[in-house]
């Protein structure tokens, strides 16, 4: 994540990746605003193009060459990225509500969420038809539609519902895809009957005749049925119903017709058209609140009204980028014309497709190759991020964002040369309210806490109860404060879990970045927001802590932890030869941030090793006790290799490691590969000597792993080998499905290398 060098002044939030948002991030990447940040709010962190879909549904393209990595690009423009979902604004407070996480404040907003489908008029459509609409979910509901049609036997009829280009663009692709499948699955193609309905009296309403006839043409040939004057009045299971009252067979409908806007945005207060649209100016802005902008097909130009076609969507991206600039700056706003007339390029399933502009149409495969040329260049724009130049990154720029007379003060107060010692606190007001609406869970040992007005917390360890301790500090590896609040919390409380001890209380400390007081006052509860959800989980109580500024937002918790006089607990010295190893959690996460710092890493890879950090390993912990483990450790910065050195030599015992076993997660094989390694591997590397015949294994693809140091990593346990199986299952039933059997404990041997490597 890039570090700002200047404080934060203004926040930009964008809701949606849709085209016109990926047009602002590069603009803002390629000219920042110093003092302006740039939010982005997207439930999926891959953003498809809709030009390449028809493309991808035929089979033409791979998954990463139709979609725009939204984490890559935030992290190339100094973007936060938070991946959730938007269900509100309240325009009152400034601020978008989210679906799994607190309020985001915002000075300005934009919406470029696309649209939604509009079937709950129509009788059963929702519970029985595939909508193709919001366009960001469509992969993965092709994936299993693509999955039952596959599968299906006999003979198998498709309904597509909605006659303009997208949707005969759609039925041709999909029946392109499915033929070709069953052909090389050694089935009958000729099991596929299309259907495509229409309510009006001709496909592709807004096209030349000739450009019809172009079509008329394709879906006689491939034997697709057309309905015109076919308006879909209910859907059931297997079949729907047209106007005419006819009932129609049909195994599985797609829907691509009657889209609106999300019914989230009727709660608004914002102008909105008969179709559910945010109504806006020439400069983008909502009609009733200049703060609030609208792009893509979310948004009707009022005086201009266009059909609802990615093209508008794309060049929309620079007005509205440039608009936003100039009214976080109070700059005069420019009008935007959307073209009257626009070149369409349409393809018919095969490398075939059709060229029209108003009366204009051309058609062959030449004109596929045109569009894919075309397309193509779009996309690296996004996806072929070029080093940024220095030069370019506004680091000696001094701040140009109006301010009223308390902010400058404010501001004046960030960039000056900063108090140490208590001088270095973040103020008491800003600290006071940024917590006051947190509830930590409440324990009766607790005694004086985090309301309290004192200066240290007071808590009672119970009767026939021993005190465990530990504290963890870390800066922030992820531009989102509340996901980093919630690894971090985790993080702490690993090492209280792997002893097999409950945690009781945790006292925090903190630094932030400096800037506006609202700023620092919103990233403080934003990250402690989400690590109070952690604490809380895990019934330990926050009771305190000490927040300062620094460059660089950080957090950590020293956290203390109550286990039985009578019980014994999981200490890493305590392996036995024939037990076996268990790890609960896939490693990779130093090598996978690594590369996401150096745009190397596809941001599925970044969402899925985050969703892994923010587990928690208490059930985890409790499961492994229950089954009898007898020593166990959290993975954390000395990696796979540290800890289980940690283990055998107070231990006295070997281990054996089996390569083949190691769970990792997703993409961490491909950055090590690449050479990316985080910048405490090469201290870890120094434990190589502790493996035997360790040159032999030195060139395995896996190798590099082992020396990965973790954050929030999973646990490190021996179990008996007569209980392992029964302990992975029901870890994996617990939630933590990447649990792996991956070695075993082995009597001490003479070498003095006590790890043995194998691969299955």
């Amino acid at each position: 994540m890039k570090q700002a060098d200047q404080p934060i002044l203004r926040d930009i939030v964008l809701i949606g990746g849709g085209h016109s948002h990926v047009g602002v991030l590069k603009r803002f990447a390629m000219k920042p605003e110093p003092g302006v940040r740039l939010t982005v709010i997207c439930r999926d962190t891959h953003t498809p193009y809709s030009g390449m879909l028809p493309g991808y549904i035929a089979g033409h393209y791979r998954y990463d060459e139709v979609h725009i990595d939204l984490r890559r690009l935030a992290e190339y423009a100094g973007a936060r990225f938070f991946r959730d979902e938007a269900v509100g604004l309240d325009r009152n407070q400034q601020t978008v509500l989210c679906k799994n996480r607190p309020p985001v404040p915002y000075d300005l907003v934009s919406i470029n969420i696309g649209s939604s489908p509009q079937m709950r008029s129509i009788g059963g459509a929702p519970e029985h038809a595939v909508p193709v609409k919001p366009i960001h979910q469509f992969n993965d509901r092709w994936q299993q539609l693509l999955d039952r049609l596959t599968h299906h036997d006999g003979k198998t009829r498709v309904a597509v519902v909605g006659g303009g280009a997208g949707g005969v663009e759609l039925t041709l692709a999909m029946h392109y895809r499915l033929h070709n499948e069953l052909t090389a699955m050694g089935r009958d193609p000729e099991e596929l009957i299309f259907n495509l309905f229409t309510r009006d009296e001709k496909i592709l309403p807004t096209h030349s005749q000739r450009v019809r006839n172009h079509f008329h043409q394709a879906l006689a040939y491939r034997d697709i049925n057309l309905h015109t004057n076919a308006e879909v009045t209910a859907v059931q299971s297997g079949r729907l119903q047209t106007a005419d009252g006819h009932w129609h067979e049909a195994d599985e409908i797609v829907w691509v017709t009657n889209a609106g806007g999300a019914a989230w945005l009727q709660d608004t207060g914002l102008e909105l058209d008969d179709s559910g649209f945010i109504s806006v100016k020439d400069t983008l802005q909502t009609l009733n609140d200049p703060k609030v902008f609208a792009a893509g097909d979310v948004a009707t130009q009022i005086n201009h009204p266009r059909e609802k076609a990615g093209v508008f969507a794309v060049r929309q991206g620079r007005p509205l980028a440039d608009n936003l600039r100039a009214a976080i700056l109070n700059r005069p706003l420019k009008p935007y014309r959307p073209q009257k007339r626009w070149l369409a390029l349409i393809s018919t399933g095969e490398q075939y497709a059709v060229a029209s502009r108003g009366g204009f149409s051309c058609a062959g495969t030449w004109v596929w190759r045109w569009k894919n040329s075309i397309d193509r260049r779009f996309m690296a724009k996004f996806n072929d991020l070029p080093p940024m130049e220095e030069s370019t990154m506004g680091k000696a720029r001094p701040s140009r964002v109006p301010l009223d007379e308390d902010e400058q003060s404010q501001a004046i107060s960030a960039v000056a040369m900063r108090c140490g010692g208590c001088g270095a606190k973040v103020g008491a007001s800003v600290l006071s309210r940024a917590l006051s609406t947190l509830e930590p869970v409440e324990r009766e040992e607790v005694l004086v806490g985090l309301h309290a007005p004192d200066d240290a917390a007071v808590v009672r360890v119970p009767a026939g109860q021993l005190a465990v301790h530990t504290i963890d500090f870390f800066r922030a590896f992820i531009d989102d404060p509340y996901i980093f609040g919630k690894v971090a919390a985790n993080h702490a409380l690993g090492d209280i879990f792997a002893m097999g001890a409950e945690a009781q209380s945790a006292t925090a400390v903190a630094t932030v970045p400096q800037g506006l007081e609202s700023k620092v006052e919103d990233t403080v509860f934003q990250m402690m927001t989400g690590a109070l959800e952690v604490l809380n989980d895990a019934n330990c109580t926050l009771v305190g802590g000490h927040t300062g500024e620094g460059k660089e937002l950080a957090l950590g918790f020293a956290v203390n932890g109550l286990i039985g006089e009578d019980e014994t607990a999981l200490t890493k010295g305590a392996l036995q030869p024939g037990q076996a190893l268990i790890l609960t959690k896939p490693i990779g996460t130093g090598t996978l941030f690594a590369a996401h710092a150096k745009l190397g890493a596809k941001g599925r890879w970044i969402d899925a090793a985050l969703e892994s950090m923010c587990l928690s390993n208490r059930l985890g912990a409790q499961c492994l006790r229950e089954h009898g483990a007898t020593a166990c450790t959290d993975l954390t910065g000395f990696g796979l290799l540290g800890h289980l050195v940690e283990m055998t030599r107070p231990s006295g015992v070997d281990a054996e490691l089996n390569l083949s076993e190691l769970p990792l997660l997703d993409g961490a094989e491909e950055t090590v590969a690449a050479g990316i390694l985080s910048s405490l591997q090469p201290a870890n590397v120094r434990l190589r000597r502790a493996i035997k015949e360790q040159e032999k294994w030195v060139n395995h693809p896996r190798y590099p792993l082992l020396f990965d140091p973790q954050t929030a990593g999973g646990l490190l346990a021996s179990v008996p080998a007569d209980r392992v199986e029964a302990c992975v299952l029901a870890l994996q039933a617990l939630g933590y499905p990447h649990t792996r059997v991956i070695g075993r404990v082995l009597p001490e041997g003479e070498a003095l290398e006590p790890i043995q490597l194998r691969e299955t």
